[in-house]
């Protein structure tokens, strides 16, 4: 990576993308195969995992274009990272994760068996693991540093934070692009549960989607015709490597604070595996 970007003012790295500065004030955004579960960053990569999520979010950018701009401007890029990397502009990002969630599962389902509610939202009884909710909901939660929890809050603090109109405008783009991909994917047989998405905002105002959008990263995706409420679900994501870390095959323990395990060879493959057929299943092209 130091051969394409050294040249280039290094801004963040996240999990998975790290983003650079090019000459001209646009970004230069890099997606890597770095992997993380359980707010660690693992060890091993996953090959070819930042180019299925970069090629996922150019496709899932031109099917929400009439609902919301997007921050990509251009997919020329340094050879090293082509396929991976993206041109996009540098937007004010707002310092809250926009999530949608159209079924209960995750840490919605942690706060509802507690409270009967998540973020604030007071939802039926009864609800159960992969529920499906009567209407979509929007959650949204707090952007930690590495290494530290999102936590979700209740609208009333997004208002605090960015203001009443943004607030309004966040969650009304946030279940528009939920309820547009919900439909897409339904289509292909997919159950989009939940996801997870960053706005930022231009000079002028303007709010546009950034970061990533409707990965296996930033969302779960279940077959439909394996859905069954009460436990939890198949999924196009990286649930194989948290089943696998919580397993006694790894012998890691997930509260001794220690970084977890090295993935062995098999679990790097279903899991490369599983993020290819997410891609050609709903974009039906073949990677």
């Amino acid at each position: 990576m130091d051969s394409v970007t050294g040249g280039l003012q290094h801004l963040h790295s996240g999990k998975v993308r790290d983003l650079y500065a090019l000459p001209d004030s646009r970004l230069l955004m890099v997606a890597s195969d770095r992997i993380s579960a359980f707010d660690f960053v693992l060890d091993t990569e996953i090959p070819d995992k930042g180019e299925v999520l970069t090629r996922m979010s150019l496709w899932w950018f031109d099917q929400l274009a009439d609902l919301v701009p997007h921050h990509v401007l251009s997919t020329d890029v340094p050879e090293e990272v082509r396929g991976r990397a993206v041109v996009c502009e540098r937007l004010e990002m707002f310092p809250v994760e926009c999530v949608a969630r159209g079924y209960l599962t995750g840490s919605g389902l942690l706060d509802y068996d507690r409270t009967g509610e998540v973020c604030g939202i007071a939802l039926p009884g009864g609800l159960v693991d992969g529920s499906r909710l009567p209407e979509p909901i929007f959650t949204p939660a707090t952007k930690a540093d590495l290494g530290e929890h999102d936590e979700n809050v209740s609208y009333a603090a997004v208002v605090d934070t960015v203001g009443d109109a943004s607030a309004a405008e966040l969650r009304r783009l946030t279940l528009a692009v939920y309820a547009r991909a919900e439909a897409v994917a339904r289509e292909r047989g997919i159950i989009l549960a939940d996801t997870k998405l960053e706005f930022g905002r231009r000079e002028d105002r303007t709010i546009v989607l950034g970061d990533e959008v409707l990965t296996p990263d930033s969302s779960r995706f279940w077959p439909a015709d394996q859905w069954e409420p009460g436990r939890p679900q198949p999924s196009y994501d990286k649930q194989i490597v948290r089943n696998w870390l919580l397993s006694p095959e790894s012998g890691w323990d997930r509260a001794s604070g220690e970084p977890p395990p090295p993935l062995p060879p098999e679990v790097v493959e279903r899991t490369r595996r599983r993020y290819v057929e997410a891609y050609e299943l709903l974009t039906g092209e073949t990677f």
